[in-house]
């Protein structure tokens, strides 16, 4: 059993690419391979945090729903605040035979000022989906409607989204989810599916089944840039102000070598701003005092961004992440840092982490409880 006390012992130091056996984590990939199954599309999370719910209600932890979130608290709930959203892309039926990116129809048009990740990727992205099966579900239920095809992808200039064509669910009624038809793979000591952020709510849900005494806040609608306020509210409904809310996410990189080059990305800030300087130094520590390797995501992307003005193209966005948007609201009275782990094929169902990643971020974690 994974403790506060034995979380030391966690081999957070696997050869990557080597094959080696992960046995001690079956536990927690089998919780993940369930969860990878079950959708979750920007706006429609309800039949989600339904399962979510059931799963976290099987551990010691008090479990509470408000809109838009779903609160975990263990037997010392202000030892740790973690935060972790459940959406994950998806389109949604806007008409007949249209289906569109989910996440902006799902968002606030006016957050949407072209400086987010997601905004930025929407053209790279566009042909990565050509003969993806994909299946649909009722809203609320999450019941199972059908299965189809994506046959061709494009943006349209007017509504500045990605348009998707299908074949074999021409039946589906405006408003209706699709998501990707998701499996997990295991191969090389790496995991593969589309992980953002069904990866971390797993991490947490094995964290509250080996005794994590913190609160966890599970979020709606991150992808849309609204998870923010939902925890903002939490916070506000319970009086609480902090400076270690600890944020956990996946993080996309280029390739493998580069995803690999560490275990565990932090940030100092993202572009709404800074985040709590005592937290991200205290991460850091532990990441070398645990033998973890690590990186400042807001450093690797501003020395891209040096060479990329050299070669006179356009910068790469910071990121506007849950956490910045709460500490840019608050004026700082709520802030933390996070923890996010290495991947490639970000926003595709072939995202992919390596465990020892995975581990690290856990024990990580642990380290972090007081």
């Amino acid at each position: 059993m994974l403790t506060q006390e034995s979380s030391s012992e966690v081999a957070a130091s696997t050869p990557r690419s080597s094959g080696t056996s992960h046995a001690h984590l079956e536990d927690f990939l089998d919780l993940l391979r369930q969860l990878v199954r079950e959708p979750s599309v920007v706006g429609t999370e309800d039949s989600f945090f339904r399962v979510l719910r059931r799963e976290l209600e099987e551990t010691d932890a008090v479990v509470t729903r408000y809109q838009g979130i779903l609160v975990a608290h263990g037997k010392d709930p202000e030892s740790l605040i973690l935060s972790a959203h459940v959406d994950r892309h998806g389109l949604i039926c806007t008409g007949p035979n249209e289906f569109q990116y989910a996440a902006f129809i799902t968002a606030n048009r006016g957050e949407l000022d072209g400086d987010s990740v997601s905004e930025q990727m929407m053209h790279s992205i566009q042909d990565r989906f050509i003969q993806q099966r994909v299946q649909a579900h009722m809203p609320y239920t999450g019941t199972y409607q059908g299965q189809g095809v994506i046959q061709n992808t494009f943006i349209c200039p007017y509504r500045n989204n990605v348009i998707f064509e299908l074949t074999g669910l021409e039946f589906l009624q405006p408003g209706s989810p699709v998501s990707y038809l998701d499996r997990l793979a295991i191969q090389d000591g790496r995991i593969s599916a589309q992980l953002d952020n069904v990866l971390t709510v797993a991490m947490l849900v094995y964290l509250f089944r080996n005794g994590f005494p913190g609160t966890v806040l599970f979020t709606a609608q991150e992808e849309a840039g609204r998870s923010w306020r939902y925890a903002l509210a939490w916070f506000l409904r319970q009086q609480w102000t902090t400076q270690r809310l600890l944020v956990m996410d996946t993080s996309p990189f280029p390739d493998t070598a580069a995803a690999e080059a560490q275990e565990v990305v932090l940030r100092r800030k993202d572009a709404n701003g800074a985040f709590s300087e005592e937290m991200t130094a205290e991460l850091q520590a532990k990441c070398e005092s645990l033998g973890i390797a690590y990186t400042f995501k807001d450093e690797y992307v501003e020395k891209l961004n040096e060479a990329r003005q050299t070669d006179g193209l356009k910068a790469l966005s910071l990121g506007r992440t849950e956490l910045g948007r709460i500490v840019a609201a608050t004026d700082g009275q709520i802030n933390g840092s996070t923890v996010q782990v290495p991947t490639t094929g970000y926003h595709t169902p072939q995202e992919t982490a390596n465990l020892a990643s995975v581990e690290a971020v856990m024990k990580l974690v642990w380290s972090c409880v007081r």
